[in-house]
């Protein structure tokens, strides 16, 4: 019974290109002014403070509550991730070496 199954391989293509078309919508760079820039992680603490008052504020369990709570620690989490990444400096290496030839000279 199982030898009576074709054994061919059906090709599909990758990707189509309506998909290669919607990928590099997707994938292009965004250049923001800088003010922009600056206020996206404020934004996202802002918003996620926003949301987790609003959930606070909600006397009873509504459908949207544990919405308001994920949507509330997700922003919360991304602002302060972007922030950490922002302040971190980028190559520790280059930082050290910068620190040792500061400390050397006379």
């Amino acid at each position: 019974m199982l030898s009576s199954v074709d054994t061919q391989e059906i090709r599909v293509p990758f990707r189509n290109n309506a998909t290669q078309r919607l990928l590099a919508i997707l994938t292009r760079r965004v250049w923001l002014p800088k003010f922009i820039y600056v206020c996206i992680p404020w934004f996202y603490l802002f918003a996620g403070l926003s949301a987790l008052l609003a959930s606070l504020y909600i006397s009873n369990w509504y459908w949207i509550l544990p919405h308001y709570l994920i949507f509330s620690v997700a922003c919360l989490h991304l602002g302060a991730i972007v922030i950490r990444w922002r302040k971190a400096p980028l190559d520790s290496g280059a930082q050290q070496t910068d620190s040792r030839t500061a400390n050397s000279s006379p």
